[in-house]
């Protein structure tokens, strides 16, 4: 077996060469999942808490403690606005579960989503210099059913603690109205990542595809599979920067979306879905197999495959096809079945694969751009402004057909993105403070350069190990020995 790297780089090069296309992906999905139970017992999770002023002598206790910090508290209390000065506030976000949809693993228990939440607060810290706090909650009520409200609660009870709000992994109907409510209510953003977030960057994958594809958004016949959070989101997204919603196809579960569904029509919790009910599918067209003829783009965010999507379906697509199928672990049809039957660009949710659509080229610059000029809000319009940041971003540095996007090791994006969107939201009035471009993205600039510049110095200096060669072999040969 050959060696793997420490940084994982040579990946794809490992596997026995008697392996499938189909053995590998499956292959790579096991190594990552025991390389990541094993990895977080070693490191016994990937966040914690150090400092970030000094201490010079032992009477720095008294300034940042008692009892001279009592100035900073009367200070804070007749002017609440100045806690974004005077403590990390500014800078901190809450990252917000109840665990219910965990990736494709669904409700994992309020603690169960811990290790999501903590990834989550790790990219923010080193993509977007922004800390982050997890905060899994058990939002059982009396009857043992999820209840929303307790979020709400929740979230109201501890934002003049947070800078931002960022809502994960909460089960649908709930997280509706979780993010609508707190949206409106909260005197801090409030952002669903899941929604949002995924929109946002699969957004911008669909604006250089189209490009590559020579399609217009407007002309296009989309079929978007799943029509949970993220789908909804994505495809009120689209409608907003030009797709025709009467060149839209969703599914759920159930079937396709249309006026006729009287079951969505009858469950108030489920209004967003039922908005797109009327805006989209007006020919009330009935299966996926239908939909998909000559339809340029599927967006599929539903169950895990890799036989969700029927190799026929991506078949019978039109021309230059685009295909985003970013269920996670395993995509609904893997690229390289996509990409056999024809498709074009194809994009998943896992960076192994090219064109990798996912939320951690989103929320770190999206989140560092509203706390910068102190968002109220993140608006539909800031996470519209993101998406053509970051496909602008990718098309200047050139783009194709398997590098549609930025990725992560892409540093520069990020205070890009951030300055872009903290000038859309103080031309959406939701901004507390001004700053020009230039500033906002020196301000970021510096922060995330600080924040991966802590991470090199604590590795460099040993007080963060390299993790053992001999754990990732081990996981390696696990891997290779359940596909054999």
């Amino acid at each position: 077996m050959k060696e793997l790297s420490l940084n994982l780089e040579n990946l794809n090069d490992v596997f026995p060469s008697t392996f499938t296309p189909e053995q590998i992906a499956k292959a790579k999905t096991i190594f990552l999942k025991q390389l990541a139970e094993e990895a977080h017992h070693f490191y016994q999770g990937k966040i914690q808490t150090i400092p970030k002023a000094p201490v010079v002598g032992f009477n720095w206790f008294n300034v940042w403690y008692t009892p001279g910090v009592s100035r900073v508290s009367t200070n804070i209390r007749d002017n609440n606005d100045a806690s974004f000065d005077l403590t990390n506030r500014g800078n901190l976000v809450a990252v917000v579960s109840d665990s219910t949809r965990v990736l494709g693993d669904g409700d994992c228990t309020p603690s169960g989503g811990l290790g999501v939440m903590e990834g989550k607060a790790f990219l923010m810290k080193y993509l977007g210099g922004v800390d982050a706090v997890a905060l899994c909650i058990d939002s059982k009520g009396k009857d043992g059913k999820n209840d929303p409200e307790k979020i709400i609660e929740f979230v109201k009870m501890c934002q003049p603690s947070f800078g931002a709000v960022n809502l994960e992994d909460i089960s649908q109907p709930n997280c509706y109205r979780v993010l609508d409510v707190l949206r409106e209510e909260c005197d801090i953003p409030v952002w669903h990542d899941d929604a949002q977030g995924t929109a946002c960057v699969t957004l911008a994958g669909v604006i250089n595809a189209l490009k590559l594809a020579g399609k217009n958004i407007g002309d296009v016949r989309f079929v978007l599979n799943g029509a949970g959070a993220s789908n909804t989101t994505i495809a009120r997204l689209l409608i907003t920067d030009g797709a025709d919603p009467a060149k839209m196809i969703m599914f759920d579960t159930k079937g396709s979306l249309h006026v006729g569904r009287e079951d969505i029509k009858a469950d108030p919790r489920f209004y967003r879905k039922w908005e797109l009910c009327e805006k989209t599918n007006p020919g009330r067209v009935p299966t996926i197999e239908e939909a998909m003829k000559n339809a340029d783009v599927l967006i599929s965010l539903s169950t895990p495959g890799p036989d969700v999507i029927k190799r026929p379906w991506i078949k019978s697509m039109a021309g230059k096809s685009i295909v985003f199928c970013c269920a996670n672990p395993v995509p609904e049809i893997y690229p390289y079945a996509a990409k056999e039957e024809g498709a074009y660009i194809v994009a998943t949710g896992r960076g192994d694969f090219p064109n990798q659509v996912n939320n951690s080229i989103g929320f770190p610059g999206i989140l560092k751009g509203a706390l910068m000029v102190r968002a109220k809000k993140i608006t539909d319009t800031m996470a519209i402004a993101a998406a053509h940041s970051l496909a602008d971003y990718a098309e200047k540095r050139g783009i194709t057909v398997e590098n549609i996007v930025p990725n992560m090791e892409e540093a520069a994006v990020f205070p890009h993105e951030a300055a872009d969107v903290a000038m859309q939201a103080i031309k959406d009035g939701v901004a507390r403070i001004n700053m020009t471009w230039e500033e906002a993205f020196q301000k970021a600039k510096k922060d995330i350069e600080h924040a991966r510049g802590l991470t090199r110095s604590l590795m460099d200096k040993g007080f963060i190990e390299s993790p053992p060669a001999e754990m990732i072999q081990k996981a390696l040969a696990y891997a290779i020995d359940q596909v054999k």
